[in-house]
């Protein structure tokens, strides 16, 4: 039986926040290995180029935005423990999509079309597993804990996928694209082991006109968030072969010192948002982000390359709670997982449309350039952020990390 939140001791719920921690971190660190070693094998073993790079790369978020609302109707109806299963399920299959694709190397376009399924298949996995987590903790949480639950939940996402960037370099390297698919399948199967012993929790369900409202409060602080969102496909996309392209080694510490850095600033300045305003953070961290990328651009040298995805790292961990605080603090107060579902969908519709149009745009001038429009792009979000400043509601207790 779901077990209401009022009914959840903070004990219990610290152990079930521990087990969702331990759920989301597996699946992110297979999902982060394959960041390093999925454009290699597109690129060198298959042969294709960066458009088909962005356009595969693009598949997961253009799949994780169709599934996104899907998800979290389908955690309010059935629960976030179901919708998490079914994210992993989705896993399960990508990873064995993965193995597939290699039983047709000599067919490169079949191949190829086979990893695109499999990559639709994780984004849409990784919605399931995201906003049914979510919803599992904004359930358990109680009002006094939403901020942490949150928190943790965001935390273990990116250690996961710092984590998975060598590893799995050193599984393509060492044991080529088989491992990564072996690895996606089998992380998949032992967290649903992980989560079986997990109690249920069910918030409020929604009618189905209060998607409306939601959109409509937070469609400025979602188109926000997207402008700088963009950058999170382009690292995971681009920057490995843009390092290799440049002679700078090891590649995959471009995306983990992104994550690394990432984690230093949710934990070290976590709180800014809560004390400065989610929109005035937001325009300040969009700042230093859209600087760490345009130096990745500019750099003559690996280590100011590196610096630049450590300073976009930064930049980039509390945009999302800036932007994310001025979108839950305009939704109806029974629909604040709801918001952030919509609010982060926002990011999904620009990484599915833009990565592989700036895929094309690799084709014709080269990597580097791509990061200096991403940078551009992002400062698109510094007039919104003071739009939103300008007529902010006075109601700012919601807590995004």
């Amino acid at each position: 039986m779901p077990v209401t939140p009022p009914q959840y001791h903070s004990a219990a719920a610290d152990r079930s926040l521990l087990s969702l921690m331990t759920c989301v971190f597996t699946v992110f660190l297979v999902t982060g290995a394959a960041l390093p070693a999925l454009p290699l094998h597109i690129h060198r073993t298959l042969g294709f180029g960066t458009f088909t790079v962005g356009l595969v790369s693009g598949a997961q978020f253009a799949s994780s935005l169709i599934s996104r609302l899907w998800s979290g109707a389908i955690a309010d109806r059935r629960g976030p423990k179901f919708a998490v299963s079914t994210g992993l399920a989705l896993a399960a299959l990508a990873g064995l999509l993965y193995l597939l694709s290699l039983m047709f190397s000599r067919n490169p376009s079949l191949s190829v079309a086979i990893l695109f399924m499999g990559r639709a298949l994780l984004g849409g996995a990784e919605s399931f597993i995201m906003t049914g987590s979510q919803s599992w903790c904004l359930a358990l949480a109680g009002p006094g804990n939403v901020g942490k639950m949150i928190a943790w939940i965001g935390t273990s996402m990116f250690v996961a996928l710092a984590a998975g960037a060598p590893l799995g370099s050193f599984l393509f390297e060492k044991f080529g694209f088989a491992s990564i698919g072996l690895a996606t399948l089998a992380g998949a199967v032992v967290t649903m082991l992980l989560i079986s012993r997990v109690p249920d929790a069910r918030t409020r369900s929604e009618n189905g006109e209060i998607v409306g409202k939601v959109l409509k409060a937070v469609w400025l602080p979602g188109l926000g968030m997207a402008f700088p969102g963009l950058g999170y496909g382009i690292m995971t996309a681009f920057s490995v072969l843009l390092f290799v392209q440049r002679g700078w080694q090891p590649a995959w510490l471009s995306f983990t010192a992104f994550a690394a850095a990432l984690m230093v600033a949710r934990v070290f300045c976590g709180a800014l948002p809560d004390r400065l305003g989610g929109a005035r953070t937001a325009v300040i961290f969009v700042t230093i982000y859209s600087f760490g990328m345009a130096l990745v651009w500019a750099a003559p040298a690996a280590w100011l390359a590196f610096a630049g995805t450590a300073l976009a790292g930064f930049g980039y961990a509390l945009i999302y709670p800036g932007f994310g605080m001025e979108a839950v603090a305009r939704a109806p107060t029974n629909a604040k997982g709801l918001a952030m579902g919509i609010y982060t969908a926002f990011i999904d519709l620009a990484l599915g449309v833009f990565a592989p149009l700036l895929g094309l745009v690799a084709n014709v001038t080269g990597l580097g350039p791509v990061f200096l429009i991403s940078a551009i792009l992002a400062l698109c979000a510094v007039p919104i952020a003071m739009r939103l400043h300008s007529s902010a509601e006075p109601a700012r207790e919601a807590h995004l990390i």
